[in-house]
């Protein structure tokens, strides 16, 4: 069988179609770093808030309606009441930057976090990823699926 004569020109084509699409996907993987370390550092700000201020389980569910309300309105879709309370225990479900997923994605961070730093931990999975880790109560048993998670298992 004759070989295919040599076409620098696909060669070319196939290249920069590689570079555009590796290009395409750590885009993605960057906004999905950037939106769920966000999303961490929403509940920090909403624990934090309520530490320093009353106590009371009611104020808690008025706080995170009202919360909910103004950041639809401010910046539209994605801040339900729920999702708000999934960032909220999303932070304290992963209240140490330094878990697995802060190490995979970074290197050691500060404990000294602050989300006004303007530091990010770092969390490789989705955002969709925690959400579900968050119906995990076994801290060894979330930590084991998320490994899994970013292993591809």
């Amino acid at each position: 069988m004759p070989k295919a004569p040599h076409d620098p020109y696909s060669e070319l084509l196939s290249g920069v179609v590689s570079l555009i699409e590796e290009a395409r996907l750590a885009a993605v993987r960057s906004v999905n770093v950037v939106l769920t370390s966000t999303y961490w550092l929403v509940g920090q700000r909403i624990v934090e808030h309520e530490q320093s201020g009353s106590a009371r389980a009611g104020y808690g569910e008025a706080l995170l309606k009202q919360l909910a309300q103004d950041l639809t309105a401010r910046l539209g879709r994605g801040f339900s009441e729920r999702n708000i309370e999934q960032m909220r225990l999303f932070y304290l479900g992963w209240p140490n930057p330094q878990s697995l997923s802060a190490k995979s994605a970074l290197g050691p961070i500060s404990q000294s976090l602050s989300a006004k730093s303007g530091v990010r931990p770092g969390f490789p999975l989705p955002w969709s990823h925690y959400v579900r880790l968050l119906s995990v109560v076994d801290p060894n048993a979330r930590e084991y699926y998320e490994r899994e998670a970013l292993l591809g298992g």
